[in-house]
């Protein structure tokens, strides 16, 4: 049996959607589990679309996503080049062997000629096909006006009538009229092909055996196998993806504000995360099963699992996912990844980061939302006095400034300020006094973080705070409250 060689080609036209991604992972996965080659090419062929390094933005976002690749541009291999405008002069003596053969011709058809004839095929309330005009021309004279220097296009030549077909994984046989598709250009006037001819052309060269690519390409595939067999060659393999959608009527599309994968990246949802979520796009083990490292993808991977019906990328479960992912984390790992997101709040205060990192893993859903989570450590946020008004605590604004004036001494006398020392004393203050803890602590972590939900309890914020900080605030909120009071 031959040996498996999958080729994940991109064109370098901005950062790598979700939808590639998910491409470049089957791809990826198929020929891992397979034993195989992966192997990345560059289709740069459409020059007007490429973005600036957009090329070397492919190579970092394979890396990031942990898809490493056998062959590619930076890597090398032994069917290069792998970026296509390199491989120029490879194809045009290839479109020429077909011009040859008669299963294509040159095309010398102007813009203007076409548009014309497109305006007319639209006022008949048809859709525009190339006519053969150019079709008829001799050879001899065809190959003279190309030599003179006479702008030219190569057309593929489909056969006027019968049947082009092609075998795919998941949606199986598919047959197309021949007499509905239309003479597509294989080589361009700038000499370049297009992806329809240059895409056949390496995957023969590189010996790629399978093609994963997404649904919109299907309607083309019955063109491609016309060339396959005008040169004899026996085609891929073929597993065509159906469409990530972002709900059931439009697609995922970075022009809509949805994320890219270094977009997600940078809001901080763990690669793992994102490439577990990514594979169950459209892909089922066979079980309930939702949790994998990428081995244990790789050796679960069947593509009997695909689903032909588009995939909906669901943001809410990947933040779920994402969570999960994270309550995994060891502490020391947890820490690690935090400590930038605490930084951009909490840069240069003094605060315990491994103790907010133990309060904060099981809260944290995705890092970029850390920095809001922790910001009322440096800085009280406004708030409003309805917050000390808790019913199932039995706090009112009254008994709120009564238990603050009886906490504030109480921690004036706390030395050494380390939580246990404060939880001890405060327990046992409350505890002698005959209060219940639910009057007294509720306000107290409201008059020293002015949020209603904290990373931990009264007690954890005060030593995160330190001192000074959460006295002068409890000193702030008495003095608020009884001005509440006064003009009530």
């Amino acid at each position: 049996m031959t040996s498996v060689r999958t080729r994940f080609a991109p064109s370098p036209t901005g950062y790598l959607h979700l939808g590639g991604l998910r491409t470049a992972l089957f791809t990826y996965l198929y020929a891992r589990k397979h034993g195989g080659k992966f192997i990345l090419r560059i289709e740069d062929t459409d020059q007007e679309r490429e973005v600036p390094g957009a090329v070397q933005l492919i190579y970092d976002s394979l890396r990031a996503a942990g898809l490493e690749y056998d062959e590619g541009p930076d890597v090398g291999g032994d069917y290069g080049p792998y970026i296509q405008t390199q491989r120029k002069d490879t194809y045009l003596p290839y479109a020429m062997q077909l011009v040859e053969s008669g299963h294509a011709y040159p095309c010398f058809c102007t813009r203007e000629e076409l548009e014309e004839r497109r305006a007319a095929a639209a006022a008949r309330g048809e859709t525009f096909k190339y006519d053969k005009h150019c079709l008829g021309i001799p050879r001899q004279e065809a190959l003279r006006r190309m030599q003179s220097g006479e702008p030219y296009v190569i057309r593929q030549n489909i056969p006027a009538e019968g049947i082009a077909s092609f075998d795919d994984l998941l949606f199986g046989h598919i047959e197309a009229e021949c007499s509905t598709l239309d003479d597509n250009v294989l080589i361009k006037q700038d000499g370049l092909p297009t992806y329809n001819f240059a895409n056949v052309i390496d995957d023969h060269l590189m010996g790629i055996t399978h093609v994963t690519r997404g649904t919109e390409y299907l309607s083309s595939a019955p063109k491609y196998n016309l060339l396959y067999e005008a040169f004899g060659w026996t085609p891929p393999v073929y597993i065509h993806l159906p469409v990530v959608m972002k709900d059931a009527t439009r697609k995922l599309s970075k022009r809509y504000g949805d994320p890219s994968f270094e977009d997600l990246l940078s809001m901080g949802y763990l690669r793992d995360a994102i490439i577990n979520f990514i594979a169950l796009l459209g892909w089922s083990p066979g079980n309930d099963r939702e949790f994998f490292s990428k081995e244990e993808l790789i050796e679960a991977f069947d593509e009997k699992g695909l689903n032909k019906s588009p995939a909906i990328f669901n943001m809410d479960k990947l933040t779920w996912f994402n969570a999960e992912y994270i309550r995994r984390l060891s502490p020391e790992e947890y820490l690690e990844l935090a400590t930038p997101w605490f930084d951009r709040a909490l840069g240069g205060r003094g605060i315990d980061y491994c103790r907010l990192a133990e309060l904060m893993q099981g809260r944290t859903e995705v890092f970029n939302r850390v920095p809001d989570m922790v910001r009322f450590l440096a800085e009280m946020p406004g708030y409003e006095n309805e917050l000390y008004v808790n019913k199932k605590q039995k706090s009112t604004l009254e008994s709120s400034l009564d238990a603050l004036k009886f906490m504030l001494p109480v921690l004036e006398e706390v030395k050494p300020w380390q939580e246990t020392a404060l939880h001890d004393t405060v327990m046992q203050a409350i505890a002698e006094a005959g209060r219940k803890n639910g009057p007294v602590l509720w306000p107290l972590r409201i008059a020293i973080s002015g949020q209603a939900s904290t990373p931990g309890g009264a007690i954890e914020i005060a030593y995160l705070l330190g001192r000074e900080e959460t006295l002068a605030r409890i000193r702030a909120a008495i003095e608020r409250l009884t001005a509440a009071l006064q003009t009530a």
